[in-house]
């Protein structure tokens, strides 16, 4: 059975002729293919090149300055930025809240000065009334024409006058009453100061007797007493003679000899009070 491919004749006898081989068919050739030509590569050209090397080094340049910025720490977005920018916040905050201290104490200043200000208009004022009353109250000298009423005790020896009753002992003596009648009738009389010794008397001044002594302001005085008043002479002499506790002293010093002596002075100037003018205790005289 023939295959695909071409058989071999077969021997032939020996009787016949030699076989002879068939040249196998010889496939035709195709024609010769001429290799394909490579492609042409373009070498770039020298602007391109150029170009290149430019933007390449302007990118090493913008990255270069890039890192420089964050070294020195401009641009740098860690959280240490924000650190700082509290610190900077704190620090303003306290410099503003010294500021605003500053600002009050000036206003302190200024306020205590306007204080003293009108502080010092109500000082003048006080002092004024002061000054207006310190007559009055006897915390300022005084001097003028006066006039000296000494009181003394009845002679040891004395008698009775004619017609007087037989002395007691204490109609010998001056007495806180005595002493406090002459003192009001030569306010009454315009005294403008007066004198009791040598103390000047204050309207908180308080006469009293303990026997046959003298109390003033802590001091403890003897007849004879002497009380000088500074103002007209003649008013207060006038005054004396009408009042009536003057006339009642009088007539002991008839009755009895209590002494008595009024004088006249031109020119007397009588200390200033000097004691305390607190009162601790008053009473109106019936």
């Amino acid at each position: 059975m023939a295959s695909g491919r071409d058989q071999l004749d077969e021997p032939a006898s020996a009787d016949g002729p030699e076989p002879t081989r068939r040249a196998a068919p010889v496939p035709a050739r195709e024609p010769a293919r001429e290799p394909a030509p490579e492609p042409v590569r373009r070498r770039p050209s020298r602007v391109a090149w150029h170009t290149g090397v430019v933007l390449v080094f302007a990118l090493a340049g913008a990255l270069f300055l890039t890192a420089r910025d964050t070294a020195d720490g401009q641009g740098d977005i860690r959280p240490d930025r924000g650190a700082q920018l509290s610190d900077v916040i704190r620090a303003q905050n306290t410099h503003n809240q010294q500021l605003t201290e500053q600002v009050a104490a000036q206003r302190a200043d200024q306020d205590a000065l306007t204080r003293g200000q009108s502080a010092d208009a109500r000082v003048k004022a006080a002092q004024a009334q002061v000054d207006s009353l310190s007559g009055p109250v006897a915390l300022t000298p005084v001097t003028g024409s006066a006039l000296t009423v000494t009181l003394n005790d009845a002679p040891p020896n004395a008698q009775p006058a004619a017609g007087a009753p037989a002395a007691q002992p204490d109609w010998l003596i001056i007495h806180q009453q005595d002493v406090q009648a002459v003192v009001n009738a030569l306010w009454a009389g315009g005294a403008t100061g007066i004198q009791l010794m040598d103390q000047r008397l204050a309207p908180t001044s308080a006469v009293r007797c303990v026997g046959n002594t003298l109390l003033l302001q802590g001091r403890v005085y003897s007849p004879p007493y002497a009380i000088t008043a500074v103002g007209d002479p003649t008013k207060m002499r006038a005054a004396l003679m009408a009042a009536p506790a003057v006339q009642t002293y009088l007539e002991y010093v008839n009755a009895y000899g209590l002494g008595w002596d009024v004088k006249a002075r031109d020119r007397v100037t009588l200390p200033g009070y000097t004691g305390p003018l607190d009162v601790s205790f008053a009473s109106v005289a019936p």
